[in-house]
């Protein structure tokens, strides 16, 4: 009867060595006016055998439920972080030319502050210096281009 319900055969000896274990624990339970013990102990098996079919059920349920949100958030981190390299594109573009050439060197080029001045062909502090002040541009717009994003979608969320 539980390999009916169940139909794989390993599924059903698992759940048959789980009602026999059980039928062993709660024999003592068992009233002979309510009913055969053959009745009895198939009630549990059926009980146990229907237990397992909701149980994986739910369990597929819960996977693909986990397996979409998974893909949505995979879908959001890919358009956040096309949203921040837009943005950092535009916080570039403000910047001077000499401040964007000399980031683009150092942090897109791999190059170190030396490296920099050489290919500039400007001291060494001043090369640091252009570096600096473009961080500061940059980090600066970044934190007021997010906060007016996040104002608009605030704004957009209360319309």
């Amino acid at each position: 009867m539980i390999r009916a319900v169940l139909r794989d055969p390993a599924q059903a000896e698992e759940v048959a060595q789980e009602v026999l274990l059980e039928i062993w624990q709660v024999a003592s339970r068992y009233d002979a006016t309510m009913g055969g013990a053959t009745a009895w102990v198939l009630t549990i098996a059926r009980r146990r055998a229907i237990d397992r079919v909701r149980s994986a059920a739910a369990a597929a349920v819960r996977e693909q439920r986990n397996a979409q949100m998974l893909r949505l958030d995979q879908v959001s981190d890919i358009v956040e972080n096309t949203l921040e390299r837009e943005q950092l594109r535009r916080c570039l573009d403000s910047l001077s030319n000499m401040q964007r050439e000399a980031i683009m060197l150092a942090f897109y080029g791999g190059n170190t502050y030396l490296q920099v001045a050489s290919m500039l062909g400007v001291p060494l502090g001043t090369a640091k210096g252009r570096i600096r002040e473009g961080l500061i541009k940059l980090r600066n717009g970044m934190q007021d281009d997010t906060a007016a994003t996040s104002g608009l979608r605030i704004k957009r969320a209360t319309a």
